[in-house]
Order: C-alpha cells, then structure tokens, then sequence
C-alpha cells in the first residue's frame, strides 16, 4: 500500500475532490482524519469508509483551527481541498466577494499549515520520516487567465505563490509542498454552478468545449495525484504547479 503508516489530514472532504481523495488516500494505508464543514456529508463518507476519522472544522475560524490541530496525532500528508468558485469579472467582485475568496481559498490554507506544522517537522526529525502538503490550487490561476473567474484565478495564483514559498523555505528537512491545478472537474460544486446559468444545458457544453479531451474530469481522475503527492513516490517533487487538466493549457 502506497501510504501505509503515513497519517493524512485533508479538509473539504466532504464531497468532490476531497471525498474522493479521502477514500483513496484510506485504500492506500493511510490514517485519515477527513475534516469538513458540512455534518452531512462527513456523516455519509464515515458511512461509506468506516476506518476513515471526521470531524466537523470551519477552516476560516482561526481558533477552531488551532484547537483542532492540537489534537492531532503528528501529521506525514496535509491536503487543503476546501475552496470556492466566484463567478464574475473585476466589476462583478465586490469587496465582500474578495475577501470572502481568499480567505477560504487562501488564508484558509495558511491557518490549518501554519497550525500543523510544528508538529509535522517535529514528527520528521523524530522518524527521519518525509512529509507532504498537497495545496489545490487550479488551471485557472498564474497558469492561464480565464473569463469570470477574476477573484477565483487572483486566489490560486495566490495559492501557487505561498507553495513554492513553503517548498523553498523546508525542502532542506524534507518537507514536500505542492499545487494541484485541476482542469474542470465534474463536483457537486460544479453542478450547482451550471444549475444556476441562465441556461445550464449550454453552460455545461460550455464547459465540456474548453477541455481538448473532449469531457469533464471525474474525481477519480484528480485523486491518484494527490495519492502520489502523498506518497513517497513523489519524494523529489516539491514546489511544483502540477496541473491535471485534460489538455487545457497545451
């Protein structure tokens, strides 16, 4: 098994990408602690894979992120998943719409590293064991521009930039960081945002035209790299944009 002994927190788990990862990351030995905002959802991944531990955490409270992370067994793999889509152009965004995105898309990220980590270099110098951040960062960033998504790209970019700052400031103790840039992948996220167009027949062969592959990605196609991100198979790999987009950007 591909992460077996390793222990990996990933927020957002409730759905999408996160869910997905979550259960794939518990196929391949790991000790998953799943967080997510919504009891639900972590009701119904704890139902479909029993080993796998949730718990309830809002990523944009700072306190709670801190009280979490105190409880914490010392972490080998951290994916921050948890993230939002802003429809809009600059003049679409107002203040309250920036600020929300980079403080889920962002700040968010930096809050749950920045509690984790002294426990994880810890853990690292105690084992001589490796570690791993996997941050999701998107196709639409620093990496590519794309229409109506002006605070969404502004966020990931931002993302891409505290990942390689991360990856450069500990690669000398072994600690690995990356970006996920995916392309467009059918989540529940997206559904719902093709539900609210004006007309959503279009918007989804919309979204399926900007993908050379012809389709949308699933989950399952997003989840094995976050698994190699994970792994030790990937122990060479830090600072890296690493961009699973059916085609997107060639």
């Amino acid at each position: 098994m591909r992460l077996q002994g390793k222990t990996v927190l990933i927020t957002a788990a409730g759905q999408g990408i996160g869910r997905a990862s979550a259960l794939a990351c518990a196929r391949e030995g790991a000790r998953v602690i799943a967080t997510d905002i919504n009891p639900t959802t972590l009701a119904t991944l704890r139902e479909e894979a029993q080993a796998i531990e949730t718990a309830l955490l809002d990523v944009r409270d700072s306190e709670a992120v801190r009280r979490f992370a105190a409880t914490l067994p010392p972490l080998t793999g951290l994916f921050n998943c948890a993230g939002f889509v802003h429809h809009g152009g600059i003049l679409e965004c107002e203040e309250a719409d920036w600020d929300f995105s980079f403080d889920l898309n962002v700040k968010s990220m930096y809050r749950v590293i920045r509690a984790t980590l002294p426990a994880m270099l810890e853990q690292m110098k105690a084992s001589g064991q490796a570690a791993s951040i996997v941050n999701m960062a998107s196709m639409a960033s620093s990496l590519k521009g794309f229409t109506n998504r002006f605070v969404y790209g502004a966020s990931k970019a931002a993302v891409i930039g505290m990942t390689k700052a991360i990856a450069a400031d500990y690669a000398k103790l072994g600690l690995r960081c990356n970006a996920l840039c995916p392309g467009t992948v059918d989540t529940p996220s997206l559904r719902g945002r093709i539900a609210a167009a004006a007309d959503p027949v279009q918007a989804e062969k919309d979204f399926i035209a900007r993908q050379p592959m012809g389709r949308l990605a699933t989950v399952d196609d997003i989840a094995p790299q976050v698994v190699f991100l994970l792994s030790d198979e990937s122990k060479f790999v830090t600072g890296q944009a690493v961009v699973v987009d059916g085609g997107v950007l060639i």
